[in-house]
């Protein structure tokens, strides 16, 4: 899957796009990747919907916003990406549409963007341009409520990567990805796996070997997945709840990343797993879904 020639930062101005873009340095910079920063212009109809004016001066005046914009992208970042190969697109439509065609369209290896939320339950909120291209990207996406919080200073480093598998057909490719990435920044990779939650009902009667027998089964398939990966990590077993659960693991092991898997039901486009955006909302760091 990697090396990833391209990385693509949908950019919106705002201080959750400058926290991305320092993510997207680093990634440039271990990775040797083109990026791309692209702003989607909404329809006019979008822009001015509450202006009662005839279409000729609805025009003019989202022509005038379009170079407003056009300048505005130029000049964002300018310093601060100096050193990288750049290109700056500017496209008009449904910005989550745009978005999923461009990086499919330009073969991106990429897409970071943040979620989008305010006050105090913005960890709990997805922004809907970001939930619509999590669902529909065929490319990996990092986001999370973290890249705003990325360092203005230093540049941001990542020392310690979490991979989440599931044992489903795609975990495979999701831990080659991981610990291509992983190698890139020179980061240790830990191999993070839930078991089934398999504790028994009030009056209900469990039996422990059976409980035995299912983690040992879990770990052996691991092992042979690590093996078939051609990938060394140290493996993480704990029953729960998932989301809570992997982020609990990466709480604890202090992770820069946390790297979980998509499903595909939908043809070329993946869709997201259940516990995919509890995962996102509650990681205590960046999460990028493959």
């Amino acid at each position: 899957m990697l090396p990833l020639r391209k990385v693509v930062l949908p950019v919106d101005f705002s201080e959750r796009s400058v926290g991305a873009a320092r993510y997207v340095e680093a990634i440039a910079a271990h990775c040797d990747c083109d990026v791309t920063l692209l702003h989607v212009l909404p329809p006019p109809h979008y822009e001015f919907s509450a202006l009662e004016v005839g279409s000729a001066v609805l025009n003019e005046l989202f022509a005038a916003r379009a170079k407003q914009v056009r300048k505005d992208l130029d000049a964002f970042l300018e310093e601060e990406l100096s050193g990288f190969r750049v290109e700056r697109v500017l496209l008009e439509g449904d910005p989550a549409r745009k978005i999923v065609e461009y990086a499919h369209q330009q073969q991106c290896g990429l897409t970071v963007m943040p979620t989008h939320g305010y006050g105090p339950f913005r960890r709990f909120i997805l922004g809907s341009v970001t939930a619509k291209v999590l669902h529909d990207a065929d490319c990996p996406i990092m986001t999370g409520v973290h890249l705003e919080q990325a360092p203005r200073r230093e540049p941001v480093t990542i020392h310690t990567i979490v991979v989440a598998l599931d044992l489903g057909p795609q975990s495979k490719a999701v831990l080659e990805w991981a610990a291509q990435f992983a190698a890139r920044f020179e980061a240790e990779l830990l191999v993070a796996y839930v078991i089934p939650c398999l504790e028994a009902q009030p009056g209900e009667y469990f039996d422990r070997d059976w409980r035995e027998h299912v983690e040992l089964q879990s770990r052996e398939r691991i092992d042979a997945l690590l093996s078939e990966a051609g990938v060394s990590g140290k493996v993480l077993m704990e029953s729960g709840d998932p989301p809570q659960v992997i982020c609990s693991m990466a709480q604890r092991a202090k992770a820069d990343l946390v790297i979980i898997g998509r499903g595909s039901a939908a043809g070329r486009f993946g869709r997201l797993r259940a516990n995919a955006y509890s995962i996102i909302r509650q990681s205590p760091c960046p999460v990028v879904s493959v």
